[in-house]
């Protein structure tokens, strides 16, 4: 028995005691009792998630579905409900110009519990997949809560993964390769030939390929990012994550999506059936109002995330001592000038410039654990919710700073 603060309790799972605390809740504490100046108001930008709710015809929808849809209340299909998912297929079959069915696609609470889910039946202890650095904090957390060991694979200045380099990790016991385009942290879109290279490497091996499209909605490409969907043989290989929550401010909601074979969801279902049984119905009812009737309002909040992009590219480019190292999505990942480790870095934008962002270090290993050094000298932005003045001011505080 394990005594803590003068109680005592069962053992805990030495994988979660080996895995860090969820960065963002970190950041948070930084602010706690922090009173910002009046002139120098406090700048959040930590977390990738639009604050401001739905549009009203997708709320008025989700509150008339209380109300009259008694179903709404009831457990749903636990691979989320028909409509939704015949819905998403039309949807995917219009961008990649392909053939998708309704049973190739399972609805998620969360594109967080979507990766989860995939992994759960792909890898368990003992096993490995290869995921690149800056990665996406959560993917890093499930691996090692369920003693999935992480093969880093370090991507330099440009931030995009070299399939060489991924070859020369693979191992008996790797099972897949991670790649989140465009990317969380670092904003960079991976070009479309990078994605076949990764395909066909991960079919050569015979690994999975999961590709993370969270941010989908939001890529700087008219049309389809890539072609991989119009490979005959994808599902063998492919395995593609959606998130509604960022394209229809569905955050805590809790929506997302996988595309895959039907025999790897028959497998995904035995996870979701035990951990939350179906997702959210109210959440569901929203992403299909949202597909339905939103496109153009939906095209109109990528074009001002585009140009929040160009912002950021154009105040942090001209930043003496930065460096942009990715821009895209919702993030731009930028090189500091300082002779200081990244979360010394973070937590003195807190003090000395009333800026909330996060650290490379929750982002990748450190060079003490056998990284690039990248870790200790990035910082990520993210600029959901700052337009161009915010940003502007941003650059103004960072401008002659000393840590």
């Amino acid at each position: 028995m394990e005594t803590v603060k003068g109680t005592t309790m069962a053992g805990i799972n030495p994988n979660f005691s080996a895995t860090f605390p969820p960065p963002v809740m970190e950041a948070r504490r930084w602010i706690d009792a922090v009173t910002f100046p009046a002139n120098r108001p406090l700048i959040n930008l930590s977390q990738a998630a639009p604050v401001d709710p739905p549009p009203e015809g997708l709320r008025q929808a989700m509150a008339d579905a209380i109300l009259t849809q008694p179903e709404s209340h009831l457990y749903g299909p636990v691979l989320g409900n028909m409509d939704l998912r015949e819905e998403l297929a039309a949807r995917t079959e219009r961008i990649y110009g392909t053939d998708v069915h309704a049973g190739q696609i399972a609805i998620t609470s969360g594109c967080n519990q979507a990766f989860a889910a995939v992994m759960a039946t792909l890898a368990g202890e003992g096993d490995a997949v290869i995921l690149p650095a800056p990665y996406y904090f959560n993917h890093k957390m499930w691996l090692d809560m369920t003693g999935v060991a992480t093969q880093v694979l370090q991507t330099g200045p440009t931030l995009l993964p070299d399939p060489d380099a991924a070859k020369a990790l693979i191992t008996p016991g790797t099972k897949a390769i991670v790649l989140v385009s465009p990317n969380n942290p670092g904003g960079v879109e991976y070009p479309a030939e990078l994605l076949r290279a990764f395909l066909d490497l991960a079919r050569d091996h015979g690994l999975a390929l999961i590709l993370d499209e969270t941010y989908r909605d939001f890529h700087i490409r008219e049309g389809a990012p890539h072609d991989l969907l119009n490979d005959p043989d994808w599902a063998d290989t492919l395995i593609q994550l959606y998130s509604f929550s960022k394209s229809y401010r569905l955050t805590g909601h809790r929506v997302g999506a996988i595309l895959a074979s039907e025999s790897r969801l028959a497998e995904v279902e035995k996870f979701l059936d035990t951990v939350t049984i179906c997702p959210s119905q109210i959440g569901q009812i929203g992403a299909l109002w949202g597909m339905r009737n939103l496109d153009s309002w939906l095209a109109g909040e990528r074009q001002e995330i585009l140009e929040r992009r160009r912002a950021a590219d154009a105040v942090f480019a001209e930043l003496p001592g930065w460096s942009v190292l990715g821009c895209g999505a919702y993030f731009t990942y930028l090189r500091h000038p300082f002779d200081a480790a990244s979360d010394v870095v973070a937590r003195a934008l807190v003090q000395k410039a009333s800026l909330l962002t996060l650290p490379g270090a929750m982002f990748g290993p450190l060079k003490s654990e056998g990284g690039s050094g990248l870790a200790e000298r990035s910082i990520r932005l993210a600029f959901a919710n700052a337009n161009a003045a915010t940003l502007a001011e941003t650059g103004d505080r960072l401008r002659g700073l000393s840590v």
